[in-house]
């Protein structure tokens, strides 16, 4: 799985392969060295309205208005689907699937949804709210999970969205621990070209979610 601190994604080899991203770095470089003042007040206003966003869809998300938290960002839901399970073994792969076989969860809800905004860019997103016995356990989850590469609880199949080829690498992913309770939150495309950053700032936000 990806790292939980998503701006370190926004930088770097990802940001090549994420165009919105690299326009806006673009775009920054180019007000800052153009000699107005406007220019650079327009720069720091979009990041302010952009930030702004965020932080209010986030506190949408906490209260558990997903509605409302898309809605701030410029967003819809289009489908869902969810599952809740009482092992968390056989919904999950390599290093923490070894790590569930010695330490058994006590109860795993997933959530497969996809977003969309008004240009028709699809975001697919998985959440998946995971509680230990004990809070110490969760942080050892939360430790093994959120490195690359280490395995993840598999996201439910899209093609119940009616989505069909649907790649989560784990590079646009978030995760919060709250006691004995762990959110995963993991973003993929599904359709148009949604960017990094929007990839990043919905699986920040879908991270919020209260468990159902």
């Amino acid at each position: 799985m990806g790292r939980p601190d998503q701006p370190r994604d926004k930088k770097g080899r990802w940001v090549a392969r994420g165009g919105g991203a690299g326009a806006a770095l673009v775009a920054l470089i180019v007000a800052l060295h153009s000699g107005g003042g406007g220019g650079g007040a327009a720069v720091e206003s979009a990041a302010s309205q952009s930030l702004k966003g965020k932080s209010s869809s986030k506190e949408a998300a906490r209260k558990g208005n997903r509605a409302e938290a898309w809605k701030r960002l410029g967003l819809k839901s289009l489908k869902q689907t969810a599952k809740r399970d009482l092992k968390c073994v056989a919904a999950s792969f390599s290093e923490v699937r070894d790590f569930f076989a010695h330490n058994p969860c006590r109860s795993l809800d997933r959530l497969l949804l996809a977003v969309a905004d008004t240009s028709g860019n699809t975001v697919v997103v998985s959440v998946a709210w995971v509680k230990m016995a004990k809070t110490e356990t969760t942080g050892k989850l939360k430790w093994i999970i959120d490195i690359q590469g280490s395995g993840d609880i598999s996201p439910l199949a899209s093609s119940a969205l009616g989505l069909a080829g649907v790649d989560f690498t784990g590079h646009h992913y978030a995760s919060r621990q709250s006691g004995p309770l762990l959110v995963v939150a993991e973003t993929a495309p599904g359709g148009g070209h949604p960017g990094t950053e929007l990839l990043n700032t919905v699986a920040e936000v879908a991270a919020e979610f209260p468990a159902p």
